[in-house]
């Protein structure tokens, strides 16, 4: 890591988010059966993978997993899901991803979920920039940073040592 980097969320702090996010969700659908943890592309899918971990040992409620593959570079292109939409219809979802930078990738994502009647529609994301070009907003956060335009947050959650870093 490189002077200019700064270690925004540490392994431990992202643990403790990805379990405080777990329970609002709980806390969102207690009266639930089943509920939809849809992770955008590979980190939101990481995180989406987390939560159900953590969701199944705090609750009764069965998580179910769908992984979301968008284009982030042209978000208007076919969304693809690993699930089909009756799996999902008329249930409550959560769209999970790292990173809420503009909400492009998001308010895509919201779209194409849209087709499908939901019971309830939720978001997650463990950072939230506050660079909205989009109207989309997280339903669950993990931390809220005032960044400027050129500054980059990466996450990693794979390993044995995850963090948000900022660049």
């Amino acid at each position: 890591m490189t002077a200019k980097n700064n270690v925004i969320l540490t392994h431990n702090e992202i643990n403790h988010k990805i379990r405080r996010i777990a329970f609002q969700i709980y806390e969102n659908n207690v009266n639930e059966t089943e509920v939809i943890l849809a992770g955008i592309g590979s980190n939101g899918y990481i995180l989406a993978k987390k939560l159900k971990t953590v969701l199944s040992k705090i609750s009764d409620i069965n998580p179910i997993l769908c992984k979301v593959s968008i284009d982030k570079k042209n978000p208007s292109l076919e969304i693809k899901t690993s699930i089909s939409p009756n799996d999902y219809k008329n249930k409550s979802l959560v769209l999970i991803d790292d990173v809420l930078n503009s909400g492009t990738t998001l308010i895509y994502s919201v779209k194409h979920f849209l087709d499908v009647p939901l019971k309830q529609f939720k978001t997650a994301v463990l950072v939230n920039r506050n660079h909205k070009k989009y109207p989309v907003k997280a339903d669950f956060k993990g931390i809220s940073l005032s960044t400027s335009l050129h500054e980059h947050v990466s996450v990693i959650l794979e390993g044995k040592n995850f963090e948000a870093v900022l660049e």
